[in-house]
C-alpha cells in the first residue's frame, strides 16, 4: 500500500493510504451514486435506504439477513429499455433486433414471468434453467438452448418442446443434436458458437471469444467453416446464423466491431461457397455496468445505436443481405435492479504498515452469497442501509463469515466510523451472477430473493434452510 496525500489534509492522511487509487474521498458517505443504484432509491427522513417504495430495515424485520432485494420495476424498466430503446437503434438502421434474457445472470420462475411479459425471448444454458422456462410455459419458439456440453437429455427435452434455436458448441455436439432430432423426426433449428479471436477487456475468466478456452469453433485453421460444412451435411439441422459471445463487464463496442467482422466474413463465405444465406446472426451479451464510481457504461439507446451501424456497414461491405441480429443482455438488466442486505456483526480496526489501517467489517453473509470478488476480484460499493451515518469517513473492508481469508464482500469503501454492529449493510448491484453463484459453503443456507415494488415486499425465492441442507444427506 502507498501513502498519498489528501485534499482534506494531513487529519484525513492516516487510513487513507489504505485507500485504492480510483476511490475518491467521500464529500458525503451517506450519499446513493444515482449509477450504482434502481431508479427512485432514496434515503428517507430517519436516513434509511428504500428501493422500490420500501425501507431496508422493515425487509431486515420481516425476512431477516442477509437477504438479496430486486426491484421489479428496475428489472422492467432494464428489460423494456432494450426491447425499445436498444432497438430504436437497429430500427433506424435497418435491422431487425431479438432480445435473449441471458438466464445465467439470475433466474426464477417470477423472472422468467417478467421476461415473458416485457417481450423478451429467454437464453438457457443448462436443464434446470430450461425446466424453470418449462415450469412457467415460456414460449418455445421464444427459447434458446445455450452450453458448451448439453446432454443428450437436455437436447431431447429442448427439441420436443420446440425451442427456437440451440447454439451447438462442437463437432461432438452437431452430430449429437441431428441424431436426435432425426430420431424425433424434426428439423432443428441451430447456431454455431464462434471464437472470434477478441478478448475483451475483462476477467481472464470471463473474456470469452479468445482462442485457447472450452467454447466454440475457432476462426482460427479454418475450424468454424468445417462446422459449417458438418452442420449443413445435416438433413435434420437448419443453420440459423453464428452466436459470438466476446466477454463480460464490456464497456465501448469495439471489441463488438471486430467479432461483427469477422462473423459476418463468415458469413459471405458461406453464402458463396455453399450458397446458403444464414438469416441471423447472434452477438451475445456483456454489456457493463456500474459496480461503483469508477465505471461508466454507455446508455442503452447510444450502445444499440453504434452496435447497429457496425452491422449495417458490415453487412454492406461484404454485400449481404443483414441478418436479424440477436443479443443476450444479463447482468445489464438484472445487475443494478438488486442489492444485497446484510447485518453488521463486528467491526475490527487493523494497522497496515507505513501507519495506515483499514477496519474490517464483517456481516452474516459472505461470499456463499457472492463470491464474485474472490472469483474474479471484482468491486462492489456499500453503505448504511438502515439509518445514516454521522461519523467521518473511514476506509473498510466488509468481509463474511466463512473460514477463508478471501471470504471478501466488498474490498473498499468509505463507511461512516460510528458503524457498529446491529447495523444494516446494503451492497448494490447485485441482482447478477450473486444468487446464481451462491454456495451452502460452510453449510451456510442461501438468503431469500424478496421483489419489491409501490411499496410492497414479497419473497419469489424463499430463504433456504438447514433442514433443506441435511434433508440431502443419505443416512
Amino acid at each position: 500500500m502507498t501513502m498519498r496525500p489528501h485534499e482534506a489534509g494531513a487529519l484525513h492522511a492516516d487510513g487513507y493510504g489504505a485507500a485504492p487509487q480510483w476511490l475518491p474521498y467521500p464529500a458525503d458517505v451517506n450519499a446513493l451514486l444515482p449509477q450504482l443504484w434502481p431508479e427512485g432509491a432514496h434515503r428517507d427522513a430517519g436516513g434509511r435506504i428504500v428501493v422500490g417504495g420500501v425501507p431496508a430495515a422493515e425487509i431486515a424485520e420481516e425476512f431477516g439477513t442477509p437477504a438479496y432485494v430486486v426491484d421489479e420495476t428496475e428489472f422492467r424498466r432494464r428489460a423494456r429499455a432494450f426491447v425499445d430503446d436498444f432497438a430504436a437503434g437497429f430500427a433506424a438502421a435497418g435491422v431487425s433486433l431479438d432480445v435473449y434474457y441471458a438466464g445465467k445472470a439470475f433466474l426464477c420462475t417470477q423472472v422468467a414471468r417478467w421476461v415473458e411479459e416485457e417481450g423478451l425471448s429467454l437464453d438457457v444454458c443448462s436443464g434446470g434453467e430450461f425446466a424453470v422456462a418449462r415450469r412457467v410455459g415460456f414460449p418455445g419458439e421464444r427459447l434458446e438452448m445455450h452450453g458448451n456440453n448439453k446432454s443428450a437429455a437436455e437436447i431431447e427435452d429442448a427439441l420436443r418442446y420446440g425451442v427456437g434455436r440451440i447454439v451447438m458448441d462442437s463437432f461432438d455436439e452437431i452430430d449429437r443434436v441431428a441424431r436426435i432430432a432425426t430420431d424425433l423426426g424434426v428439423v432443428a433449428p441451430v447456431m454455431l458458437r464462434v471464437t472470434v479471436g477478441v478478448e475483451a477487456h475483462t476477467h481472464e475468466f470471463i473474456a470469452t471469444a479468445h482462442e485457447d478456452q472450452k467454447f466454440g469453433f475457432s476462426l482460427t485453421g479454418g475450424q468454424a467453416a468445417r462446422a459449417v460444412e458438418r452442420t449443413l451435411a445435416h438433413d435434420s439441422l437448419d443453420l440459423r446464423g453464428l452466436h459470438s459471445h466476446i466477454g463480460s463487464q464490456i464497456f465501448d463496442t469495439a471489441g463488438f466491431e471486430v467479432a461483427a467482422r469477422r462473423l459476418l466474413g463468415l458469413h459471405a463465405q458461406v453464402a458463396r461457397e455453399h450458397g446458403h444465406h444464414m438469416p441471423e446472426l447472434d452477438l451475445g451479451g456483456g454489456f457493463g455496468i456500474a459496480y461503483t464510481s469508477e465505471n461508466t457504461p454507455l446508455e442503452t439507446g447510444e450502445l444499440g445505436a453504434r452496435l447497429a451501424a457496425i452491422v449495417a456497414g458490415e453487412c454492406e461491405r461484404e454485400g449481404l443481405d443483414v441478418p436479424a441480429v440477436s443479443i443476450e443482455p444479463g447482468r445489464a438488466i438484472a445487475g443494478p435492479s438488486g442489492y444485497t442486505l446484510y447485518e453488521v456483526g463486528t467491526v475490527k480496526e487493523v494497522a497496515l504498515d507505513g501507519g495506515a489501517h483499514r477496519t474490517y467489517v464483517s456481516v452474516d453473509g459472505g461470499m456463499s452469497d457472492n463470491a464474485r470478488t474472490a472469483l474474479y476480484g471484482a468491486d462492489y460499493s456499500v453503505t448504511t442501509a438502515n439509518r445514516a451515518g454521522e461519523g467521518e469517513p473511514m476506509i473498510s473492508r466488509v468481509v463474511g463469515k466463512h473460514c477463508e481469508s478471501g471470504d471478501i464482500v466488498v474490498m473498499d469503501e468509505y463507511l461512516p466510523a460510528d458503524l457498529r454492529p446491529g447495523d444494516l449493510l446494503a451492497v448494490p448491484g447485485t441482482g447478477a451472477y450473486c444468487r446464481a453463484l451462491s454456495s451452502q459453503y460452510n453449510h451456510v443456507p442461501r438468503p431469500p430473493v424478496v421483489a419489491v415494488r409501490d411499496g410492497v415486499a414479497r419473497a419469489i425465492v424463499r430463504r433456504e434452510t438447514i433442514d433443506d441442507i441435511l434433508a440431502l444427506d443419505v443416512d
